[in-house]
């Protein structure tokens, strides 16, 4: 398993090696108030996957931040429930 890993990883490292040497044409990327970049194809592709990345990923963290507030709040409201009432604390039923 451990070399079936290697492998992969090896081939997916020599495929974007390859696509990194084919595509080195220099490309001008143009913004607004006439400001350009000039750079190789590859490293505009690669700005434009991280930036891509970067936003996913802020997206999902935006996403674990508001589900982890809503499980502490409730998880407050079942801590009060149970002191208020005598009755013993029970275990969560599982969900699957």
């Amino acid at each position: 398993m451990h070399y079936l890993m290697w492998t992969i990883k090896l081939f997916l490292f020599l495929l974007i090696l390859s696509f990194a040497l084919v595509n080195t044409d220099p490309v001008t990327v143009r913004y607004y108030l006439g400001y350009q970049w000039q750079a190789p194809l590859v490293l505009v592709l690669l700005v434009a996957v991280c930036i891509g990345a970067l936003v996913g990923l802020l997206a999902g963290l935006f996403q674990v931040l508001r589900l982890r507030r809503q499980v502490a709040a409730l998880k407050r409201e079942l801590r009060a429930v149970h002191q208020s009432s005598d009755a013993p604390l029970l275990p969560p039923p599982d969900l699957l």
